[in-house]
Order: C-alpha cells, then structure tokens, then sequence
C-alpha cells in the first residue's frame, strides 16, 4: 500500500489531487479504519468533495478493509450516482448515511472530506451518558477545541441531518450518540487523524471513570491552551461559549 503525504498545518493551503489521488487515500483511509477497530462488517464510510456538487465515496455493502480504488463511487449533491456504472460494479450504491455526509457539506464549505466511523469506545460512553465534552486532555482542547455528542438519531435516517446542526459548522468532531462518530477536514486523512483523536479521547476517558473519575484541568491551565487557540484564529463563537461554559474560561472566551 503506497503511503500518501498529508500534513497537519491547520493553515496549511488545500492539495490538489487528481481522482485516481483520491481514490488511493480514501482507500488507504478505510484500511486504516478498519485495522484500527473503528469500523466493522460494513461499517462506516467516507467521501471527498470533489467539485461543489460532485462527491466520491466509499458503496454500501464493502468491508472496509477489503474496498479497492475502483470500487468507490462517484454521487451528486442529492445522492444520486453520477454517470453509468459497468461490469462488476454496476449494482454498486452509496451507503444508506450519505446524508449525513452531504449535510456536513453543505454546513462547511470548508471541508474536503468527511469520515463516518463506529469507534467502539466513544460509542459505548456515549451510551452510559458520559461526555468527551470535557476539558480533560490539553491535546483535544488545542487540535479539536471539545468534542461534542448529539442527540440520538435513528442510524441510516433523515434525523441524522438534524442533530449534527449546530454543531459540526464549529466543531470537526462529533460523537453520534449510540452510532459512531463523524470527523471532517480538508481531506481523508486529516479527518481520519481526527478520528483517531476522538477515540483514544474516549479511551483515556473511560480509564479515567474506572480510577475514580475525571480529574479536570485546573482553569488556568485550560485558559491557555484556549488563549492559544485563539491567537490561532481556530476559537468561533460557540466554542468560545461551549468552553466557558465546560472549563470556566469566560475570561478568555470574553463571554
């Protein structure tokens, strides 16, 4: 498997790729996935935006350990396949979450990518009603700011649309309760790399529970790690308010 380069400099300007380049990294980006535990069966998806109203993705149905360059498909802003499908892919399909991918889209043009994955972890303190939303670990305040839950939604549904509003325009990684995860970024691997901060969060957070609880950073110590976001230009408004809020840092959010 030939590596792609990727780079984690937030300001960083977008690569430019040609299909074929996308193709291999989305690949490259379930193998990884898959060998990680994040996904199983035929969990989880990804895609990249290629144009505004043109998007590659991963079918339904594939293990993604297993899935191959030419296996993926390419969609339109509705979900529909584009163009003809031949051969041995001819009954290919998007997978049934797209929607929640197209919608991540169009809240965040921004974005290159989106990842959707089942993180076991993060899924299962999502259901015993403990939050990664916790000024816990300095890495996630500086890379990620927080990482919110939603509200439940019926995996597969329109409802998955609603319950990441308001949420993913300020933040690039969500835990969606009792399903999985969604992380986004300028390409497949950043978003990946994102997921794997998501759950090593939440593994570090459920060995927290099990010695006792969290023991949240001191307010000062949060404080500059969000001084430092903001000197960044990476702290919005609704982070600003969510980690006054969580860490007692009002006086750096100016809320």
């Amino acid at each position: 498997m030939s590596l792609i380069r990727y780079t984690t400099d937030a300001k960083a300007p977008p690569v430019r790729r040609t299909e074929q380049e996308w193709r291999r990294e989305i690949t490259q980006v379930c193998q990884l996935m898959w060998q990680k535990d994040y996904v199983a069966a035929t969990d989880g998806n990804v895609s990249v935006r290629l144009s505004p109203d043109r998007f590659l993705v991963t079918p339904s149905g594939f293990s993604k350990g297993f899935i191959k360059p030419s296996d993926l498909i390419t969609i339109d802003d509705k979900g529909e396949i584009i163009g003809p499908v031949y051969g041995a892919n001819r009954h290919l399909r998007p997978s049934s979450e797209i929607l929640l991918h197209l919608e991540a889209y169009r809240r965040r043009p921004d974005i290159a990518s989106v990842v959707h994955a089942h993180p076991p972890t993060a899924i299962a303190l999502s259901i015993a009603g403990i939050p990664l939303a916790r000024c816990l670990l300095p890495e996630v305040i500086l890379t990620l700011g927080m990482i919110p839950t939603t509200e439940y939604a019926t995996p597969a549904s329109a409802e998955g649309t609603k319950v990441i509003a308001g949420l993913i325009e300020s933040y690039d990684a969500l835990v969606l309760k009792r399903h999985g995860s969604i992380t986004v970024g300028k390409d497949p691997m950043e978003a990946y790399l994102k997921l794997e901060k998501l759950e090593h969060a939440a593994m570090i957070t459920r060995t927290l529970v099990q010695l006792g609880g969290p023991a949240p950073l001191p307010t000062e110590e949060a404080a500059k790690l969000v001084e430092w976001r903001a000197g960044k230009g990476l702290l919005n408004d609704k982070q600003a308010d969510d980690l006054c809020e969580a860490c007692g840092v009002c006086h750096i959010t100016g809320s």
